[in-house]
């Protein structure tokens, strides 16, 4: 499906061509609210392409955008300055809040847990659950996902190794490859470096939730609904993204201002960003950053249900 009225030699190839894998996975809309999550992701890319591009073509952009604005819309949170948590209810201001980092951390941690991963896994999870898929399993090997896809039926594999594309697995830890597949039914199989061993490592019963920037205050809500004496806050790594979704998930539950422009500028100005920016980093194309930094895209929170020796994901929308 071509971009109608757009000059596509103003737009990168690589950018026109997710573009059109967007566009084309979104030809035909049902009405649920998961069909408006999957074009508000549509939304929130071309609104960056709509920046960048040729002056004389963000008209046609601009038309592009509006003509998909008739489909019903999740919310899309394309700025993230002095953004303003959700309050917390009084009765949960005084749950002491603790912040730890890596897999030693996670084996420790105490009462709620949230393990978080902003680049990418749980930002993949996100972009899968609302683009329809059921579930999303996390295991700690590639074999072991290879292995468990044979017993699924129509199971998508989602891998990487050392941040890096898997040969022969079609999709890696992105959100940008997984918000163009087609998740409707389906159930993704998750294996990544380190947000999936983590969250593994977890051995808290009070509840365990996977955390990232497009389901931050809807994580806060869940585990406020748990009514906790202590939630751990788990940066899977050691990165300022997932310390500053550590924060703002602290802040909506104490039901204060944060402004995540600050937090967030070591990414900005880190080698591994201005890698990924340049395209010089294989199976993590710019839009992934985009797309993981959208805070509160969704409304929901991902708990996380140990089964047959691994970590399932859901979807669950916690009450207001």
């Amino acid at each position: 499906m071509a971009l109608s009225g757009v000059d596509e030699q103003h737009l990168s190839g690589a950018h026109i061509a997710f573009l059109q894998a967007i566009v084309e996975m979104q030809a035909a809309f049902g009405h649920d609210q998961r069909d408006g999550d999957r074009v508000s992701v549509l939304r929130h890319v071309l609104t960056r392409f709509q920046s960048q591009s040729h002056h004389a073509h963000r008209s046609a952009v601009s038309d592009l955008l509006e003509t998909k604005s008739a489909v019903p819309l999740a919310r899309v949170r394309g700025r993230h300055s002095g953004y303003h948590a959700a309050p917390a209810r009084p009765q949960h201001r005084h749950v002491e809040i603790v912040h730890a980092t890596g897999l030693e951390a996670a084996r420790n941690a105490k009462g709620v847990v949230v393990v978080i991963d902003v680049l990418r896994s749980f930002t993949v999870s996100a972009y899968a659950l609302a683009g329809g898929a059921r579930e999303c399993i996390l295991v700690p090997t590639v074999d072991d996902a290879l292995e468990l896809a044979e017993h699924i039926p129509d199971a998508a594999i989602c891998a990487e190794e050392n941040a890096l594309p898997i040969p022969g697995i079609a999709i890696s830890n992105s959100p940008t490859q997984i918000a163009a597949a087609n998740m409707r039914g389906r159930t993704l199989i998750q294996r990544s470096t380190a947000g999936t061993p983590v969250i593994s490592a977890v051995r808290s019963d009070e509840g365990i939730f996977a955390g990232s920037l497009v389901v931050a205050s809807a994580t806060a809500q869940a585990c406020l609904s748990r009514r906790p004496d202590t939630v751990t806050l788990v940066a899977s790594a050691d990165f300022p993204e997932d310390h500053a979704c550590a924060k703002f998930i602290e802040a909506a539950m104490r039901g204060t201002h944060i402004d995540l422009d600050p937090m967030l500028e070591p990414l900005h100005e880190s080698e591994r960003y201005q890698k990924v920016m340049a395209g010089r980093w294989p199976g993590f194309p710019p839009t992934d950053i985009d797309l993981a930094l959208a805070v509160d895209q969704f409304d929901f929170a991902m708990p996380a249900v140990r089964s047959d020796g691994h970590i399932t994901l859901t979807a669950s929308f916690p009450s207001r």
